[in-house]
């Protein structure tokens, strides 16, 4: 017995578009589906998960791979509504919690889809894999793919398919570049639009083109591979010049303080008035007290250093128990504007190089956090600024809030910023 891909797709009630029927006609090992927000590549691959659990095979595996859980979750939840609607009587164990799901397939025999996320590396160890598909890949590091994903496919002689929004030109837009005429023969890629999907109002579309930055609009919606557009941050590495500085008598100095939450670190940072990040200490598995002493300790030694402190859910009574404690502290609480007004300032002063960074062989997880800092464009077209999945932005979080104490007031940056009001 063998697959009618045709009279599957039909059977799900699927009318591919044309970018899609492309891609579900290709025997390529290796896919690469670099399109806009909203072309229809979670679909597609839902489409490809799909036909290839109804293989007749004794049984197989497959996995939706993903920065973090949430985002795996969204081709597999696609998988799960096509399954539940169409070949309900195919189910043989579906646990949501485990986002697993067992199907009897066209032969009698099992396949097993789960959805992973790449967050965790060592989770993506041991199994060999019929198929794979990883989504949201530019936002993956290239490690996951060459050291945890391909070799899953080797035993089985397994396939890929790697669906993003293009992030600048990194690991997968070299992947992309070997689907093209000329490249690797085992790959095939395509390149689209969002507005390639005729099933978009384009006038929609091209009012988003009013609303956003055009390099953000090229990359989100134009599906477009820009080097560097994807990063909130520029001229990191031209600031990078700096080194760790004592104290020094009648200088000012501010701070700004991440706490951890879970899995995170706690980081500190201070900067001189003249705008040189000095210090820098991240820690993480410290109770509250031993944090606090710990930040004390160091914003003391400079000055009683003022710190502006992420006061938001958990961090309030954090931020309370450091005013009790006699820290010159400021509370910040983390809204959607209020991050962006944050993010957006600290750009700002790098875009104009009016702040000294320690030099990245002094600080690599400060350099390398800002690098990978990144705007992306969610489903409902809103504009969003974070870490790529699975990575952490503590350093990002904390300069930001030290910086803060830098902000430009009445359309000009000081010459010497002003300690923050207190809260008291």
């Amino acid at each position: 017995m063998r697959l009618n891909r045709d009279a599957l797709l039909a059977q799900l009630g699927y009318e591919p578009h044309e970018g899609q029927r492309a891609v579900h006609l290709s025997k390529a090992k290796r896919r690469v589906l670099a399109c806009g927000v909203r072309w229809g590549k979670s679909l597609s691959a839902a489409i490809e998960a799909v036909a290839a659990a109804m293989e007749p095979r004794p049984r197989s595996m497959g996995w939706v791979v993903a920065p973090t859980l949430d985002l795996a979750d969204k081709v597999y939840r696609e998988i799960v509504i096509l399954v539940a609607e169409h070949l309900r009587h195919r189910i043989v164990e579906m646990k949501q919690h485990e986002k697993k799901l067992v199907l009897r397939n066209l032969g009698g025999g099992l396949s097993e889809v789960r959805a992973k996320t790449a967050d965790n590396p060592v989770s993506l160890l041991g199994e060999g894999l019929d198929w794979v598909i990883i989504d949201e890949a530019a936002r993956l590091k290239a490690a996951i793919w060459n050291s945890f994903l391909a070799q899953r496919l080797i035993d089985r002689d397994g396939w890929a398919l790697l669906i993003s929004t293009p992030k600048g030109k990194g690991w997968f837009h070299d992947m992309w570049k070997r689907g093209q005429p000329g490249g690797d023969p085992t790959f095939a890629s395509w390149n689209a639009p969002s507005w390639q999907n005729p099933h978009l109002n384009r006038e929609l579309i091209d009012a988003e083109r009013d609303r956003l930055p055009e390099v953000v609009f090229r990359q989100e919606f134009g599906a477009e591979f820009i080097e560097g557009a994807g990063s909130v941050f520029r001229n990191v590495r031209e600031a990078a010049t700096g080194a760790w500085h004592e104290p020094a008598p009648g200088k000012r100095y501010y701070a700004g303080l991440d706490l951890a939450k879970t899995e995170d670190f706690t980081v500190l940072v201070i900067m001189s008035e003249s705008r040189e990040v000095v210090f820098v200490d991240r820690f993480h598995r410290l109770d509250w007290e031993l944090q606090i002493t710990r930040v004390k300790a160091a914003t003391d030694r400079y000055g009683r250093a003022h710190i502006v402190v992420d006061s938001t859910g958990s961090g309030e009574p954090v931020y309370e128990t450091m005013r009790r404690a006699g820290l010159l502290v400021e509370g910040y609480k983390f809204t959607a504007a209020s991050k962006a007004d944050l993010v957006n300032n600290l750009s700002l002063l790098l875009e104009k190089r009016q702040i000294v960074l320690p030099r990245a062989d002094l600080s690599p997880v400060l350099i390398d956090e800002l690098e990978a800092y990144q705007f992306s464009v969610t489903d409902a077209g809103a504009m969003r600024m974070s870490a790529p999945g699975g990575q952490h932005d503590d350093c990002v979080v904390a300069l930001a809030l030290a910086a803060w104490h830098l902000r430009p007031r009445r359309d000009r940056l000081p010459e010497l910023a002003a300690p923050p009001k207190l809260i008291r």
